[in-house]
C-alpha cells in the first residue's frame, strides 16, 4: 500500500499526476482513491493530491502520513516534508527547488524535472518526469498502465502529446 501525497502550483500538473497514478492503479485492479485540493486560485495557486494505491480496500481517501511525497515546488516541500512517515520516500524537483530535504529517516530524490521537460521542448511534462521517477523509485504501478491512462485521463485533442509525455516518463526514470 502506498499512501501518497502530490503537490506544487497550479498549473504544473500535480492533478493530473495523481489521476494518471489512480487510473493505473485501477486498470491493475488495485483498490485506489484520489483526493483533490487546491485554493481558490487556478494557475499559480497552491495545489496538492493524496493518491491512495493499495491490494486491500480502502479505509479512507485522506492522508495525513504519507509514505511517498511528490513535491514539484518549495512552499510543497516546506508544508509535506515533516509529514512524511519514517522510512517514506521524498521525490522532488530539483530544477525549482534549491533547498534539500532536511530528514535522514527518508529516501531523498532530487530529479532535474524542469531542466529535462525543457530539453524536451515542453516544460508542461516536467509532472511526468517526476511520475518516471516514482515508477522505478516504488515499482507501484507500470509504466504500460500508465501509458494507457493518458488515453483516458488527457482529453483527446491532447492524445497527440501522448509520445512526448512517455518521453519524460523514460527520462524520469533514470533518477530514483
Amino acid at each position: 500500500m502506498a499512501d501518497i501525497i502530490i503537490a506544487g502550483f497550479g498549473g504544473q500538473g500535480v492533478l493530473v499526476l495523481g489521476q494518471l497514478i489512480t487510473y493505473a492503479g485501477m486498470i491493475e485492479d488495485k483498490a485506489v482513491s484520489w483526493f483533490p485540493s487546491y485554493g481558490p486560485e487556478q494557475r499559480g495557486g497552491t495545489c496538492n493530491c493524496s493518491v491512495v494505491v493499495s491490494e486491500e480496500e480502502i479505509g479512507s481517501p485522506l492522508v495525513s502520513k504519507p509514505t511517498v511525497a511528490i513535491v514539484m515546488n518549495a512552499p510543497s516541500l516546506e508544508r509535506f516534508e515533516p509529514t512524511v512517515a519514517p522510512g517514506g520516500l521524498i521525490i522532488y524537483n530539483s530544477t525549482l527547488i534549491s533547498q534539500k530535504p532536511q530528514r535522514n529517516d527518508v529516501r531523498v530524490v532530487a530529479v532535474p524535472a524542469n531542466e529535462i521537460a525543457d530539453e524536451l521542448g515542453n516544460t508542461r511534462v516536467a509532472n511526468m518526469v517526476l511520475l518516471g521517477s516514482f515508477i522505478e523509485a516504488t515499482r507501484l504501478i507500470e509504466i504500460s498502465s500508465v501509458q494507457e491512462s493518458l488515453k483516458q485521463v488527457l482529453s483527446e485533442r491532447h492524445h497527440h502529446l501522448i509520445p512526448l509525455n512517455m518521453q519524460a516518463l523514460e527520462r524520469g526514470r533514470a533518477y530514483q
